[in-house]
């Protein structure tokens, strides 16, 4: 609550603003949310705090795929989350349809962009459209008023979802990469204003690949997650350089109960690794269309490999 005053004819007069709470959702294990579905998780962190943002199923009788905002929840400990005001809808991308599917968010010279998969209004498919904002929370909008990646562009399969789940990285020497797809795996290079291609759609060469890319660096190595096979298990292949080769290393995490479609996230926030997925387990209402976000710890062996993860109920402990 904050008080204004303000002098109106002579009078001092005491105005009261009420500003909306933001909720605050205690962890208590896996699922981490569970008063609302979340899918697709993606996370960065910014400061003192990890922000995750996802999808949102909303199909009334959970069978199919219904989508049409993204949400953005914060926290400083992993246990405790703000939930945000939805951040971005469909209705943002005048150009697009529906379907709020998988996104990444990542930060450069002040700016948030918010890369997404959403189905295009006059090209058949789905696409990859661009938000930015100001700060993480958003608001965001459209950044370029047109999709990036459009159906059209990649003819390496004749289906027309292969522009999906979009994943970024700003390597070292501040050259952006974009990842995506759908039984293939693109990437291409983005211009440092990130809203435009900076050379050609490229494949990568990765066995049984279905999609969900995640790609991150860790010490000297860059890794290349992904979803493989179908119900989905997380795989992932390592390279000494983003443009590969890659060598696939196997199974990260095995198929996550009552889902389909596994989607990950992975970060490093203070001093701990974690591993950020759904699943379908909230009780009587969960399943492939009905997906929850959950966090577990991941850990790597001293050859910068990564150790199975361990999908458990309990969750992570709150960090300092």
């Amino acid at each position: 609550m904050k008080k204004i005053l303000s002098v109106l004819f002579g009078f001092s007069v005491a105005v009261v603003v009420v500003q909306a709470q933001e909720k605050i959702i205690i962890s208590k294990g896996n699922p981490i949310i569970t008063d609302k579905f979340t899918a697709d998780p993606a996370a960065y962190v910014y400061g003192d705090s990890v922000y995750l943002y996802t999808g949102h199923d909303v199909s009334p009788k959970g069978d199919r795929y219904e989508m049409h905002d993204w949400l953005c929840y914060s926290s400083a400990d992993m246990v405790n989350w703000k939930e945000h005001k939805s951040p971005l809808n469909t209705k943002n991308f005048t150009w697009a349809k529906d379907d709020a599917w998988a996104s990444q968010v990542i930060e450069r010279d002040g700016k948030f962009y918010w890369y997404v998969a959403i189905s295009h209004g006059t090209i058949h498919g789905k696409s990859i459209g661009v938000a930015v904002a100001d700060n993480p929370r958003g608001p965001f909008k459209d950044a370029i008023g047109k999709a990036l990646i459009t159906n059209d562009m990649t003819t390496e399969v004749k289906i027309s979802w292969d522009d999906i789940d979009p994943t970024v990285i700003i390597d070292d020497d501040g050259q952006a990469y974009l990842f995506w797809g759908n039984q293939k795996c693109y990437y291409a290079k983005l211009k440092k204003n990130m809203i435009e291609l900076d050379g050609p759609i490229q494949k990568v060469d990765l066995p049984e690949f279905t999609e969900a890319p995640w790609i991150h660096k860790r010490k000297n190595w860059y890794y290349l997650s992904y979803a493989s096979g179908f119900p989905e298990k997380i795989v992932y292949a390592m390279s000494k350089n983003v443009n590969g080769p890659w060598e696939y290393k196997g199974i990260l995490n095995e198929i996550a109960g009552n889902s389909n479609t596994n989607h990950q996230a992975i970060i490093d926030f203070k001093g701990k690794s974690y591993f950020i997925y759904h699943n379908g387990a909230i009780n009587t209402h969960g399943g492939s269309f009905h997906r929850s976000v959950c966090i577990d710890y991941l850990n790597y062996n001293s050859d910068g490999t990564i150790k199975r993860i361990v999908m458990t109920t309990e969750g992570v402990k709150k960090v300092k």
